[in-house]
């Protein structure tokens, strides 16, 4: 059974029964979340293979004992908005991926926290009947329980059938983002879609995925940083930023719940100071 996730910016993991199988060349050296959480002060594949370990002994990553209640890992993160999002009605659903159950569709903000909290680019996964299930028992909506695949477009369509309207669901290439929104003038709706897992994309894939996107995750992408003109940025080392206005409102929903005080300024964004940015940005 094999799983397959980007972390750490982009090091490709394949886990297989509970045990990573194979780590690939880490793509960036350090990164500031990492640091602070974790006291990862050089990205290494040692680094990274620890790093997923922890993951499956602590959280049940690719187990079936996958924790799915999880605590906020960082303030503003895509998971926790959404959590924010479904908890002050918001939003009406969501559209996200699950290690074990691929694409999932749920309402509870609880869940969606649980399933986000420790994922990063998850590339693909395999099904695990017990996390299924588990997911299925909180409210969360399978959308191939047998395949497991990750297919957000499939999700929203799926969101639709259930009669949802204001529907956030993450995606990570342009393509799928303008489907979505074609999708969305067709049948009315309000959608949130929100670029995840941005390392490495391209400069022109970033010009292209802005047109479409509500909020954006700048993880370690070189180009994101380059080309944005955010309404609103949260954090100044990995920020998110607001792209339209429905975007910031809801980053500024999900600052109300932030426990840490807060600055609010208005300046020319992005802010980015240098020392604080994931090396080297790719």
């Amino acid at each position: 059974m094999a799983h397959v996730m980007e972390i750490l910016g982009k090091t490709k993991v394949v886990v297989e029964n509970g045990k990573v199988v194979e780590v690939g060349e880490p793509e960036i050296d350090w990164c500031p979340l990492f640091e602070k959480a974790r006291g990862i002060k050089k990205i290494t594949r040692e680094a990274v293979k620890e790093n997923m370990e922890f993951r499956i002994k602590d959280f049940g990553l690719f187990t079936k004992d996958r924790m799915l209640e999880m605590d906020v890992f960082v303030g503003f993160g895509a998971s926790e908005v959404m959590m924010t999002g479904l908890g002050r009605d918001i939003l009406d659903t969501t559209v996200t991926v699950c290690d074990g159950a691929g694409t999932v569709i749920t309402n509870n903000p609880v869940l969606v926290q649980g399933m986000g909290a420790r994922i990063s680019g998850l590339v693909e996964t395999e099904p695990i009947d017990e996390v299924i299930d588990r997911i299925e028992k909180m409210g969360g909506i399978v959308l191939e329980p047998s395949k497991a695949i990750i297919d957000p477009i499939g999700g929203v369509l799926k969101a639709i059938e259930l009669g949802f309207k204001r529907i956030a669901v993450t995606v990570v290439d342009p393509e799928t983002a303008r489907i979505l929104r074609e999708i969305e003038s067709e049948n009315n709706l309000e959608m949130m879609i929100i670029g995840a897992h941005t390392t490495g994309l391209s400069r022109e894939d970033a010009l292209e995925i802005v047109k479409y996107l509500d909020i954006i995750a700048s993880c370690a992408s070189k180009a994101i940083r380059d080309i944005i003109k955010p309404l609103a940025q949260v954090g100044t080392a990995v920020p998110l930023f607001a792209l339209t206005q429905k975007g910031k409102e809801l980053l500024l929903e999900r600052a109300k719940e932030v426990e840490s005080p807060i600055l609010v300024n208005t300046m020319p964004l992005p802010v980015l100071p240098e020392k604080k940015q994931p090396k080297e940005l790719i």
